[in-house]
This record gives C-alpha cells, sequence and structure tokens, in this order.
C-alpha cells in the first residue's frame, strides 16, 4: 500500500487546522486531538501513514509517552517522527533524537519551513527504506548463492571422500591387512594433528588443515597398488633388491596421485601427494625416498609417518606379532622405529590414551 497520508497529534483545533491545510493537497489527513485516540489511528492505519506531526504537549498521553510506547514497538524505524514543540532547550531536543524523532517543528508555524521539515523527513526515510530493501534483497542472494556453494562444497567433498575410500579399500585388500588400518591412520593423524596445533602454533595448523590431512592420510599407501603381491605378502626376510622395490611405493604414491586422481580439494591433492612420498623419511635424514631432514619433512608427512610406524608395530602382519601399546609406545619414544621430531613425541605422549582408546573402537576383525 502507498503511504500517502500524514498522521497529525495535535489538541488544539486551530493549530491542528493550519497543520492539516498545509498538506492536504498532497496527502490525505488524520487528525488526533490526543496521544491515546492518535495511537489508535496509527496502529489501523500504519501501512499508509507516511509521516506523523506529533505535538508534545497533549492529554492523555505527552509526546514523549507516545513514543515511548512505539519504541517498544520498534515503529520508530519504518515511519518519521517529527515532534511539535515551543521547548527550546538544547537537553528537550536530545531527548527527542534519544526516542528516534528525525527533526523538531517550532512554534509559532512557518508553513515554507514545515513543508521543507516534512519534505525532507520523508524523502530521507524512502530513500532509507528503498536502501534497507535493497541490502535485504542482496543479502538474501549472498545467502542463496553461499548456500549454493556450501551445498557444491559439501558433494565435493563427498566426492573426495568416496574416491579416497576407495582407492584405500583397494590398498587394504591388495595388502591383506585390517579393514581398519585406514580409518586407525586417519583418527590418529586427526588426534595428534590437534594436539600439535595446541601446543606448537609455528606449524599454522588449523582444524580445517588437520580435517584435510586426516584425509590425505588415508592414501598413505596408495603406492602399494604397483608393488607386486608376492612381495607384500611375503612372509619372510625381504631380499635388497624386494625391500628396494618395497620402498618406491612412497614415489609410486606420489606418481599415482599425480597422474591419475582427480581431487578437487587442492588442498587435500597437495596434503596427499606429499604424505604418500614422504611418510617414510626420518627426523635424522635416513627416511627415504629423498632422505629429508629435521624440519624439510612437513608437519602433515611427520604426523603420518609416526602414526603409520604405531599403528604397523600394535597391529599383526604377515611377517610379525601385535605388539602391545606400551611396547610400541616405549619402541617409538626409544627411536627404535625411527628417529621422529622432539615436538612430535611430546605431542605423541600425550595423546597416548587416546591413541589407546581409538586402539580398542577400531580393533582388527578376526
Amino acid at each position: 500500500m502507498k503511504r500517502d497520508t500524514i498522521l497529525i497529534f495535535e489538541d488544539n483545533a486551530i493549530e491542528r487546522n493550519i497543520l492539516a491545510e498545509l498538506f492536504r493537497s498532497d496527502y490525505k489527513i488524520l487528525e488526533a486531538s490526543n496521544g491515546k485516540e492518535g495511537l489508535e489511528l496509527l496502529n489501523r492505519n500504519f501501512s499508509s501513514v507516511a509521516v506523523v506531526l506529533l505535538d508534545y504537549l497533549m492529554p492523555e498521553m505527552n509526546g514523549f509517552e507516545v513514543l515511548s510506547c512505539l519504541r517498544k514497538k520498534n515503529i520508530m524505524n519504518k515511519i518519521p517522527f517529527i515532534m511539535i514543540t515551543g521547548q527550546e532547550s538544547a537537553e528537550f531536543e536530545k531527548r527527542g533524537y534519544e526516542y528516534g524523532i528525525v527533526s523538531y517543528i517550532k512554534k509559532p508555524y512557518q508553513p515554507d519551513v514545515i513543508r521543507q521539515v516534512v519534505s525532507n523527513a520523508t524523502g530521507w526515510f524512502q530513500y532509507k527504506m528503498q536502501l534497507e530493501a535493497v541490502v535485504k534483497k542482496q543479502n538474501e542472494n549472498i545467502k542463496k548463492q553461499n548456500d549454493i556453494l556450501r551445498q557444491q562444497a559439501r558433494k565435493l567433498n563427498q566426492l573426495n571422500e568416496i574416491l579416497i575410500d576407495s582407492l584405500s579399500n583397494i590398498v587394504e585388500f591388495r595388502n591383506l591387512e585390517s579393514r581398519q588400518h585406514v580409518k586407525r591412520i586417519r583418527e590418529f593423524s586427526l588426534c595428534l594433528g590437534k594436539t600439535i596445533m595446541a601446543l606448537y602454533p609455528e606449524y599454522e595448523l588449523t582444524p580445517k588443515k588437520i580435517e584435510q590431512i586426516g584425509w590425505a592420510s588415508s592414501l598413505h599407501d596408495i603406492g602399494k597398488i604397483a608393488i607386486p603381491e608376492s612381495i607384500i605378502l611375503k612372509s619372510g626376510k625381504l631380499t635388497q633388491d624386494e625391500f628396494e622395490l618395497i620402498k618406491s611405493h612412497t614415489t609410486k604414491g606420489a606418481e599415482i596421485i599425480s597422474q591419475s586422481l582427480r581431487l578437487n580439494d587442492k588442498a587435500v591433492y597437495d596434503y596427499a601427494y606429499d604424505i604418500a612420498r614422504h611418510h617414510h623419511e626420518k627426523y635424522d635424514g635416513k627416511g627415504y625416498p629423498d632422505g629429508l631432514e629435521g624440519e624439510n619433512i612437513s608437519i602433515a608427512a611427520q604426523i603420518v609417518s609416526l602414526v603409520d610406524v604405531y599403528d604397523a608395530l600394535t597391529s599383526k602382519r604377515v611377517y610379525k606379532i601385535a605388539y602391545e601399546p606400551d611396547k610400541a609406545y616405549q619402541m617409538i619414544i626409544n627411536g627404535h622405529s625411527g628417529a621422529f621430531s622432539p615436538k612430535l613425541l611430546r605431542a605423541f605422549t600425550e595423546v597416548k590414551p587416546e591413541f589407546e582408546k581409538l586402539l580398542v573402537e577400531l580393533h582388527d576383525e578376526d
């Protein structure tokens, strides 16, 4: 409905008529002789009222009492209110503006000034309402776009997760290791990553990065697809040539991820490539395939390296029995399973109870 009405609160009939005649050619006029009557008119005609002229001194309710009532209903933000008064004090004017009026009309009336005040108020308020409508529309569009992007991101993440799960299951099937191996590696990586994030902010880990590392860790042994089963499943000691071939699963895994996988999340892709290639590097530089040393090994690869060793020690394999968690912990802490960063070992100590709990929750099936 078009806002084409001026509501006048004024107990003096002569002054009320003067104001009405100033605007009768341009607006419909509603007149109230007291505050209570004016509130009733405003309530019945709210959608058509363009501006309210509100006298301060009235019976029933004065101007400030009317404003107080309307402010509780959040009306002041929807219609411009102009107060009529003969008061001159700065404190009085300040109080009116605090209630939310947009301007004053001073007595005695000056018709040209009154017309201009009303024109300014209605023009400014119309612009304000149009701007708010535009902003609301833009916010709604942004929300819709964000919802679409979130849905697309969820779908892409689901595709990534399905792809990663499928590939890691192939590795597990070829390797004849436990079905829970990949899940444990992922959960161990998340657990250790969160503790490192808390202890060592210099690594700049975030919950999002840790989640990405967790998914990427699932592909750490993808290169074993390219290794003959006869070597992977050999229960006896490997020859030097066989061991070199086993070691090549790191570079082959990186090649598979680089050349054959199409992961939609670039961060997960980067982590997966790095982890596949470097999860057998050691802090003292005695790992493979690149002989990286110290912090030249990414924190992601360091995390997966440690949890992979822990899982290997605590799991039964074709070539070994499963060690008890305490024994595996001591072997890693004492360096019997290769060198790890002191920072990583401290974090590993912190999560020892959580790792043992995960071993129970994600135990191998008989």
